[in-house]
């Protein structure tokens, strides 16, 4: 069914030239700094079997997932707070501030001398890393065409996507010849041409108190306009619950298979070369998925497309259990990447056309935060079924469940708000 926008109080309408005005330059703009942000996210899954074996440092599967955890809690940390931060300050201000800070503490990352620095370096960047999604979803779908919400969002994160198929890339180029650090070089380094860029040619956001006051005022007036409290009254509880619950499955399955399926692989017998490859095609697979599921959205409704995406994507999970010869196990694991990584973003999508346009940012801010938590159980229930001996074939049927759970939180949204179908 056809989407409905609502005018943005601190733009006023969002007419046709603010769209062509700011949308051509705020779509890659932002999708430049998403791809940055895929990059160091996927990088430590790519390194994770180099730093395995760095004998200084005495990691085991069970230890690695503690470093792991450690990113992805200043991920979480960062995703709460770059919300509702950009609905106060603007999103320019904060989307320069993230990309700045997950860019610096990624490059001494390259510097870390144990697992401890390491992992206090990674909680450090994950800040950053974690407000750059948020900031970005809010700003790509104020600037995007009426009724294109979906394709918008899906197309924005092909960035991220793009950004872990170069970091897998690289990974089979470089750390064979020169080792894991410089993959932190390599993704710290495009900061030095985007931040200037961002800086020039992002466009300001007034802040959400210029935005309230602008508002015409409702039965409580214009300061009643909070954008945390609007999350949770006025009927969005439920839908917020629902929303968190499958964000934190959605994350969940992507991070934990881009963090473990080359480990995965590996105990099933595949050689390193071979593993770190499937982790590239699954990532292929999402921008692929990424390309269909927003087109798939605009036509049948987000609702709609969010459900069926979950659905496929634990039948394919669970079909990655099944031991197929030749490059039948390359075309699976695609599959699996068309359909897992695509739901998540169809949540974003869903969020950021369910909400009024003054709580845009902090509800996607809380969808990808609280939906962290996820993130932070994926590489736990991964590092727990290797250490266990379980991880091939029963991961795959546990991570299929997780996306079947994903869609019954989608079907509990409920279908009367700004976005139906």
């Amino acid at each position: 069914m056809a989407q409905t926008s609502r005018p943005d109080p601190a733009r006023g309408p969002t007419t046709a030239p603010d769209v062509v005005r700011h949308g051509g330059r705020v779509a890659p703009l932002c999708w430049a700094a998403v791809a940055l942000e895929g990059f160091d996210l996927v990088v430590l899954g790519v390194v994770l079997p180099s730093l395995l074996e760095e004998p200084s440092w005495g990691l085991t599967p069970a230890t690695a997932s503690l470093v792991s955890t450690a990113g992805l809690l200043g991920v979480m940390v960062g995703a709460l707070s770059a919300g509702p931060l950009a609905d106060l300050v603007g999103r320019r201000r904060a989307m320069l501030a993230t990309v700045v800070a997950f860019s610096v503490l990624t490059l001494l990352c390259a510097v870390a001398t144990g697992p401890w620095t390491f992992g206090a370096l990674r909680f450090l960047a994950g800040l950053g890393l974690g407000g750059v999604l948020p900031v970005a979803l809010a700003m790509v779908n104020e600037h995007s065409r009426p009724g294109r919400g979906g394709s918008a969002t899906t197309t924005l994160m092909t960035g991220y996507h793009v950004g872990a198929v170069a970091t897998s890339l690289l990974g089979i180029l470089v750390i064979p010849v020169w080792g894991w650090r410089p993959m932190f070089v390599l993704g710290a380094l495009p900061a030095v041409v985007l931040v200037p860029l961002l800086a020039r040619y992002l466009p300001d956001t007034l802040p959400a108190g210029a935005r309230a006051a602008a508002a015409p005022a409702g039965p409580a007036g214009p300061g009643s306009r909070n954008p945390v409290a609007q999350l949770v009254r006025d009927g969005y509880l439920r839908s917020s619950v629902a929303f968190w619950v499958a964000s934190f499955m959605g994350l969940l399955l992507v991070y934990g298979l881009n963090t473990w399926l080359p480990q995965i692989m590996r105990v099933a017998g595949y050689g390193l070369d071979a593993a770190l490859a499937q982790l590239l095609v699954l990532n292929v697979g999402a921008i692929v998925g990424l390309l269909v599921a927003g087109r798939v959205a605009d036509r049948t409704g987000l609702r709609t497309a969010t459900v069926g995406w979950f659905v496929a994507g634990a039948v394919f999970l669970a079909l990655l259990a099944v031991p197929l010869p030749g490059g039948g196990i390359y075309v699976s694991v695609l599959l699996a990447g068309v359909f897992v990584f695509s739901s998540q973003v169809l949540v974003y999508a869903f969020v950021s056309r369910h909400y009024p346009d003054h709580a845009r940012a902090s509800a996607l801010g809380a969808a990808s935060g609280i939906g962290r938590l996820g993130a932070i159980c994926g590489p736990l229930l991964g590092g727990v079924l290797l250490t266990a001996g379980l991880a091939h074939p029963w991961g795959f049927f546990a991570f299929g469940a997780v996306a079947a759970l994903g869609a019954l939180a989608v079907l509990a949204v409920p279908a009367d708000r700004r976005v139906t179908g």
